[in-house]
């Protein structure tokens, strides 16, 4: 199942277009608010090198990347949490998702209106996490007079830990802090997780520019109120018009050919899509049987027996032990058996610790 992240921000601030560029979908992208009603949903492959030399080597029959389930929803403007735009519902189509990508614009252009009628992407920014945290306030409001009662009735409820972890997020959220910098134990934090709170989301920025500055390397100094404060480590620069016009390119030749010409290294959304990759903190590893080449996500510091259950819990339940070999070694070493003569073949036991690049293959009894 592909992880979800959502695409939030202000209208026009070319979210569907970045939306159209990551899927190579139609989503319409309008120079006027609210063109997105229903909510556009796409799934990506993450970009993988490792993936690719290893097909090459294998030749398997079949090669399945890890993918990101995109989701992109209308505009959100003051008062969503209270329904204005229709923001409740637009909120609610992201609530599943297991991050934010928050498109902030920082480009000029008269010809496409800006909601608030100027360029400030610090405001912007502001806008959007005060609606986040006044709909996740609502939910947490909304529960904690049911969980009262419950622990008023069974003061041992397990559902005690729910409950002052509400509490404690009722307060962050009431002083205008975001559920993410609330400071719950990690056992709070499970106890609060179906509730999909939006602020507590790991949240990733794209400053989406023009031209010129998308060419001039990736220093952000072109929307300095963006950057400041936030860090470089959070802001991908983005200029999602150049990233569409790369999208409807026909042949991978054409789309190198265009990136030479701009002076870019590489697709700003493959960028975005690695990192949304890691804001999830998932590594990568691989596995080659039955002729088929696969790679797997996996939340870091996984282990062995837990990333077996990945494939089939069966193999979990079963689990004897793994071989592994870094997925360079075995392109390097040219093959598994090269590997195994080269004692270079490692055998793990169950809380072996996966790591990002691990080629894997599991032994179990059914």
């Amino acid at each position: 199942m592909a992880l979800t992240v959502g695409l939030v921000g202000l209208p026009n601030v070319g979210k569907s277009t970045l939306f159209n560029a990551l899927t190579q979908g139609a989503a319409e992208a309008s120079a006027y608010p609210f063109c997105t009603i229903d909510p556009n949903i796409g799934i990506v492959a993450v970009p993988d090198d490792r993936l690719a030399r290893l097909e090459m080597l294998l030749q398997p029959e079949s090669c399945t990347s890890t993918t990101i389930q995109f989701t992109d929803v209308a505009g959100l403007v003051r008062g969503a949490s209270r329904g204005e735009g229709q923001g409740n519902q637009f909120l609610a189509d992201i609530r599943g998702a297991d991050a934010l990508v928050h498109v902030v614009r920082c480009f000029d252009d008269p010809s496409v209106a800006h909601v608030d009628g100027s360029l400030d992407p610090a405001r912007d920014i502001r806008v959007i996490e005060d609606e986040l945290i006044l709909a996740d306030l609502e939910v947490v409001d909304r529960a904690l007079p049911t969980l009262d009662k419950v622990i008023r009735t069974d003061p041992r409820s397990a559902r005690r830990l729910e409950f002052e972890a509400l509490q404690s997020l009722s307060t962050q959220l009431s002083d205008g802090g975001s559920a993410r910098e609330s400071p719950l134990s990690v056992e709070q934090q499970a106890a609060v997780k179906s509730y999909g709170l939006l602020s507590a989301k790991p949240v990733l920025y794209v400053a989406n520019v023009g031209e010129s500055p998308a060419t001039d390397g990736a220093d952000g100094k072109d929307s300095p109120l963006l950057f400041e404060g936030l860090g470089n480590d959070k802001v991908l620069r983005i200029a999602a018009g150049i990233e569409a016009e790369i999208a409807d390119l026909a042949t991978a030749q054409e789309r190198t050919e265009f990136l030479q010409a701009m002076g870019l290294q590489e697709r700003g959304i493959d960028r975005l899509i690695r990192s949304a990759y890691g804001l999830l903190g998932l590594i990568t590893f691989y596995t080659f049987a039955h002729k088929k080449l696969q790679a797997w996500q996996l939340p870091n510091l996984t282990m062995a027996a837990q990333a077996a259950g990945r494939i089939h819990t069966d193999m979990e339940r079963g689990f004897i032990r793994a071989e592994v070999a870094a997925a360079q070694d075995l392109v390097d070493a040219g093959s598994w058996a090269v590997l195994r003569s080269q004692g270079r073949l490692r055998t793990e036991g169950r809380t072996y610790i996966v790591e990002d690049g691990d080629v894997m293959q599991v032994l179990f009894k059914v």
